[in-house]
């Protein structure tokens, strides 16, 4: 009885061991560094910003590229680059368009279960204006800003490379604006707080 309870107890011992094995194999078993390219939906949600006159601020569609390094299985940081053009309009009166360049650092927090890996995350991004055009008024000139991101997504391993992706980012990002009418300057802060929705595919590097 004694001989039996301790071979019972070496391999109960031998199966813990190697499942602890298995489990540091798996925490330390991935890729540092995978790439994803999107076609995302940015949909801006500004509010009553010029003496209380609605700001139109356009919806496009662009592609989009991330590049996320893995500190462990569960943390990581991601790049987000994209390049945006916004047509901006007050009422009646068109305020031309802006493109927008607002690279986004998020920290992620990565979950596990079988094929799918959801994620969530959040970070800051710093929003460059360039390429303004006036439309109706005589001048528009937008401050670079910082602003803050919240993520949330999931990916699906097509196989051990590859895998697509649904990704949905909520930036807080407002600007200051000074609108040039002719007759004066008219200072302006203007939210746009985009909604960032992208589908894509993705590659383990």
């Amino acid at each position: 009885m004694k001989k039996i309870f301790l071979a019972v107890l070496v391999v109960g011992l031998f199966g813990l061991n190697a499942h602890a094995q298995d489990t540091v194999s798996n925490d330390t078993d991935f890729n540092k560094w995978q790439a994803r390219f999107r076609v995302a939906g940015v949909i801006p949600s500004p509010g009553d910003d010029l003496d209380g006159a609605d700001v139109d601020i356009s919806t496009t569609v662009v592609p989009e590229l991330d590049f996320t390094y893995f500190f462990t299985k569960h943390w990581a940081a991601e790049l987000i680059l994209a390049t945006t053009k916004h047509d901006v309009e007050v009422g009646e009166t068109d305020l031309g368009y802006v493109w927008l360049l607002p690279p986004t650092l998020n920290l992620q927090y990565h979950f596990y279960a079988g094929d799918f890996k959801p994620y969530v995350g959040a970070g800051v991004n710093y929003t460059i204006f360039y390429g303004e055009d006036s439309g109706d008024v005589v001048g528009m000139d937008y401050d670079n800003s910082v602003g803050f991101s919240f993520q949330a997504g999931i990916d699906y391993n097509l196989n051990d490379k590859w895998f697509i992706n649904f990704d949905i980012k909520q930036l807080l990002l407002s600007t200051d604006v000074t609108v040039n009418t002719g007759d004066v300057m008219l200072p302006v802060d203007v939210d746009i707080n985009p909604l960032i929705i992208g589908v894509g595919i993705g590659v383990k590097l």
